[in-house]
């Protein structure tokens, strides 16, 4: 699925959110530099090279259709989270129900996340449509107080006017898996040690039967 040798790491990412809350054209911001605002609800899987702290990174990205059925028993839950190493969710700022919505998207991955018995799941929160804050239903820190609340990180942000901050909710992204799989290696290098510390006692204990 992924892998780190040396610098290069790959990496696969799903985007998710309700319609029209501006996660394609967040995502082809990304990719394209370019704000196209109109989307069909279309399932698209893209593949794009980033350097991010000198390092390269493959970014598997899918941009994954909203699911009313986010259940722990949902097969289209399981293999999204098994498939991801992070996720960007996304809300719009002037969409109550979209923001309620990531709450549950959360829960649905941690729920998954558990029952596959996955270690710390990277998830990046996205309050998209900045530019229009005079429509605003959801504050800044509503926002920051649900990713704090679910150990996420969060950026507030407007896919039709910025780039730059778009770009740097990918690359907290791909700091953030890296930083867990730093931490899944020193845990089953721990597990390691253990193990064999466990088996020399056990020989030690029938040596001296």
């Amino acid at each position: 699925m992924t892998r780190l040798n040396g610098q290069r790491m790959d990496a696969n990412v799903v985007v998710l959110g309700t319609d029209n809350v501006g996660k394609s054209a967040l995502i082809v911001r990304f990719l394209t530099r370019r704000f196209i605002g109109e989307y069909g609800d279309i399932e698209s899987l893209y593949t794009h090279n980033v350097v991010v702290d000198g390092r390269e990174q493959t970014l598997n990205i899918w941009d994954a259709p909203y699911s009313q059925d986010l259940s722990s028993k949902s097969l289209m839950c399981e293999k999204r989270v098994q498939w991801a190493d992070g996720f960007v969710l996304v809300y719009s700022i002037c969409d109550r129900a979209s923001f309620n919505t990531v709450s549950r998207l959360i829960q649905m991955i941690k729920t998954n996340k558990d029952i596959l018995g996955f270690e710390k799941m990277p998830i990046v929160i996205v309050g998209n449509k900045r530019d229009l804050h005079h429509r605003r239903t959801v504050l800044s820190e509503e926002g920051r107080l649900l990713a704090l609340s679910a150990d996420c990180q969060f950026y507030e942000v407007s896919a039709a006017e910025n780039y730059h901050s778009v770009l740097m909710v990918f690359h907290g992204l791909v700091d953030r898996i890296r930083e867990s799989r730093v931490s899944v290696k020193k845990l089953a290098g721990i597990k390691g040690i253990v193990k064999s510390m466990s088996a020399v006692f056990a020989r030690r204990r029938t040596d001296s039967l």
